[in-house]
């Protein structure tokens, strides 16, 4: 696959080349118009030559449909992580893992925001977490501790023994915002003082 992929992008370079370097040339006018004229009714007036190019057009659709299957391919892999059982195949979605990273991490009340990202690959699987810390945490044990957190909840999740590459990044950090006062906590009710008079009606 790998040599098909090489061949396919070395083919497709050789062919943008020569297209851009034709089009190049035409700009400068070192093909004049002429020559250009002269190449397509020698192309239209010979039957080999016209059978090549449709050869040639047809092999180059086919291509192009091998790259777009081979890139949707890729991305399909990228997005997913994938293991063997014995009864079969199973793929993980990255975005079950992020989410699952979410819920681990959202029980620590240092940390205010969490966003991470998930990317998998046959080194092994990396993961980034963009994080929002309160202003009166140690950030260097902190980070230490929501590395430790993610990295053991993630090989108990998948059961995998691949590498596992945890980054932290602190994006912002904010102030813990007091709870507001009660307005009427601290007001009095009003005491009356002086006599009643009572009347007759």
């Amino acid at each position: 696959m790998k040599i098909v992929s090489g061949l396919t992008l070395f083919f497709y370079t050789l062919v943008f080349l020569a297209i851009g370097g034709l089009f190049v040339a035409m700009s400068l006018n070192i093909v004049s118009q002429d020559a250009v004229n002269e190449a397509i009714l020698a192309l239209y007036a010979t039957t080999n030559i016209r059978l090549i190019l449709g050869l040639t057009g047809i092999l180059l659709i086919f291509i192009s449909i091998m790259v777009v299957q081979l890139a949707l391919g890729k991305i399909r892999r990228e997005k997913t992580i994938a293991f063997e059982n014995p009864d079969g195949q199973v793929t993980i979605s990255l975005s079950a893992i992020e989410d699952f990273i979410k819920r681990a991490l959202k029980q620590l009340p240092e940390v205010k925001d969490l966003k991470p990202s998930v990317k998998a690959s046959k080194k092994g699987i990396f993961i980034i977490n963009r994080v929002t810390l309160f202003s009166d945490v140690n950030i260097p044990e902190m980070t230490e501790k929501i590395q430790t957190i993610v990295k053991t909840r993630v090989q108990d999740m998948l059961g995998v023994e691949e590498p596992i590459s945890i980054r932290v990044h602190v994006v912002k950090i904010v102030h813990k915002e007091e709870a507001p006062k009660n307005p009427n906590k601290d007001v009095k009710s009003p005491q009356f003082r002086g006599s009643i008079e009572y009347g007759n009606y």
